[in-house]
């Protein structure tokens, strides 16, 4: 009963998600309440990112499966989304009831598993990694997307970078420089903006022994191979120039001056 009590309580905030209120101060839910309203082609799943451990759920899509063509084609963002991603929260919920319960009490988003990471198994950092960077992956693309951005993350960019086409060549340098799978990303450091890549799963995010790429995410893009090979076979760099096509400018600010 708790628990459909929390399903319940999580589908009436979402619904005020589309009227762009900021449900919660964390950076994912700053994101999703900025999505656009809900469309997709497959069946009805609840959009129940939640502060509730263990009830982790795939977000719907803010467009449909073939919203980003000719860029990113349908079977890709279907299989994508519905397969992989699923993958994520399926293993994240079964990976999280093996925790101990005193572990468990002290977490409570995303987030929070993230600055705990080191004290976490594999498999959280996997498939808790897996479930942000995908859900934070499609809340930054739309339907006719792409251009430059604007206010102040086109400021910071300049002032970062020296121009939005230098910037663009690091964030694509790096996207393909990252050997095997994982993601580029743009983020805030130290109140700078910087580019870098992360191995698999990983996010900036995460407090892991050693070195790496931390920050606040701003642009993040998926180069495991399952998010291009249907349409680009072994091109990743096609896949990249496409991407620039579909990026959600306005996301990416609101993610900057959250």
């Amino acid at each position: 009963m708790e628990n459909n009590n929390t399903r319940r309580n999580f589908l009436k905030k979402t619904a005020l998600l589309s009227t762009g209120t900021i449900i919660g101060s964390s950076l994912f839910n700053a994101a999703f309440a900025a999505a656009p309203a809900l469309n997709t082609e497959s069946e009805s799943l609840e959009n129940a990112i939640t502060n509730v451990p263990g009830t982790y759920s795939l977000p719907k899509l803010g467009y449909s499966y073939d919203g980003l063509e000719p860029h990113i084609d349908k079977a890709t963002m279907e299989i994508h989304h519905s397969k992989h991603h699923q993958g994520y929260v399926s293993n994240l919920n079964k990976a999280i009831d093996t925790l101990d319960s005193n572990l468990i009490d002290h977490t409570k988003s995303l987030e929070n598993i993230f600055e705990k990471m080191s004290k976490f198994p594999e498999a959280i950092r996997n498939n808790s990694g897996g479930h942000y960077n995908h859900s934070l992956f499609w809340s930054l693309m739309k339907p006719n997307g792409g251009g430059t951005p604007k206010g102040k993350l086109a400021e910071a960019i300049n002032t970062s970078f020296g121009s939005f086409d230098e910037f663009k060549k690091q964030f694509t340098d790096a996207s393909m420089k990252r050997f095997g799978s994982g993601w580029a990303w743009l983020v805030v450091q130290d109140g700078k903006l910087v580019v870098g890549s992360t191995a698999n799963q990983d996010n900036p995010l995460m407090r892991l022994r050693g070195k790496g790429l931390k920050g606040k995410p701003v642009l993040a893009l998926d180069v495991w191979e399952h998010a291009y090979y249907l349409k680009n076979q072994n091109r990743r760099a096609d896949y990249v120039a496409s991407f620039w096509n579909v990026v959600d400018w306005d996301m990416a600010e609101n993610l900057f001056n959250s």
